[in-house]
């Protein structure tokens, strides 16, 4: 008897561990369904609100710096990364050939001064041709009166008589082209209304002087606005520029933004004006804030060189990313370099 009972006291104690062990599998699989509830409830929760993007990129002002005018490098006053202010010298084009174009403006200019000097004091302006003209035509009139009262008379010949007429003819001829020379005269020492109180020709030679002055003026380079100089490396001495061809780049320091291309499907809640955070790959440990400055007018498709034609019997949706410009409203402690990849959350709910 007194075995039965220790064995049926040993077989309760075995089966206590046992339904201890059955009731914490018991409770671990119910456990886990119910954390995994738990955990996409608060993912989902932590969703709300806010809509996120990592096609995203940091975006700086650029300027593209050309050359005005065409010719060879003599001097470079950047370098490449170097910070630079407003109105820098950058570098200087061949400044000769352009000295000597304004020297030929400038001798341009005289030689049509020297024009209009001896316009105002030629004889067909003043009038001793005309006058002349005249006294030949009272000459001829006579000689031709003489002429034909000794024809009618019949002591003179028909010869005679017709050279009288021919000769008052010449000299009426001869006043028509002194008065058509003192018109031309006139006109060529005329002033319009475009140039008031200017000979057209001095004022046509000093408009080149001032091309050519200007033209001079270009072939120092100058920096449009302030910022860091980027492909200065191309930059070399005795190297030939083209006219308006790119030769470096400022990228300016302050401007710095980002452009984040959402989903067309996520653009329902984006407003201007809401919030954002900017987290960067490069600095794991940045983060910025800012807010959402404008929604862009195409997605980029629309602005692609080839944007696609989807007007075939082929055509699959696509999602579409609309660019959404972020504007930076603190003041990064680390240096903001163009093109770097970012991640952006903007609350569209209005609370970080």
């Amino acid at each position: 008897m007194i075995e039965n009972q220790k064995i049926v006291a040993d077989d309760q104690e075995d089966a206590a561990p046992a339904r201890k062990s059955r009731l914490k599998r018991h409770a671990l699989m119910a456990l886990v369904p119910l954390l995994l509830l738990a955990g996409g409830i608060w993912y989902w929760t932590s969703l709300q609100g806010k809509v996120s993007t990592d096609n995203a990129y940091l975006k700086l002002d650029k300027v593209a710096i050309s050359a005005d005018v065409g010719g060879r490098i003599v001097d470079v006053q950047v370098h490449d990364g170097e910070t630079v202010e407003p109105g820098a010298l950058l570098f200087r084009v061949d400044p000769e050939p352009y000295r000597l174009r304004l020297a030929e403006a400038d001798a341009a200019i005289a030689t049509a001064q020297a024009n209009v000097t001896a316009l105002s004091n030629s004889t067909d302006l003043s009038g001793v041709d005309i006058g002349a003209a005249r006294e030949s035509i009272a000459f001829a009139q006579s000689t031709l009166s003489r002429q034909e009262a000794l024809w009618k008379r019949g002591f003179t010949t028909k010869a005679d008589y017709e050279a009288a007429q021919h000769a008052v003819e010449q000299a009426r001829e001869s006043l028509r082209q002194a008065q058509a020379r003192q018109q031309e005269a006139r006109a060529k020492l005329a002033t319009g209304p475009a140039v008031p109180g200017q000979n057209p020709q001095v004022a046509a030679a000093k408009a080149q002087r001032e091309e050519a002055q200007l033209n001079l003026t270009r072939t120092e380079v100058r920096a449009p606005s302030g910022g860091r100089v980027a492909e200065a490396d191309r930059l070399q001495v005795g190297q030939q520029v083209m006219n308006g061809l790119p030769v470096l780049t400022i990228v300016a320091d302050n401007a710095a933004y980002v452009e984040a291309n959402f989903k067309e499907t996520e653009l329902d809640e984006i407003r201007v004006g809401q919030p954002a955070d900017i987290h960067f790959d490069a600095y794991p440990d940045l983060v910025l804030r800012g807010h959402v400055k404008s929604i862009g007018a195409g997605t980029g498709s629309e602005f692609s060189v080839l944007p696609a034609q989807n007007a075939t019997g082929n055509w699959v949706k696509v999602t579409q990313r609309v660019p959404v410009r972020i504007a930076i409203d603190q003041k990064s402690t680390r240096p903001l370099i163009a093109g770097l990849s970012v991640d952006v959350t903007v609350y569209t709910d209005g609370r970080r």
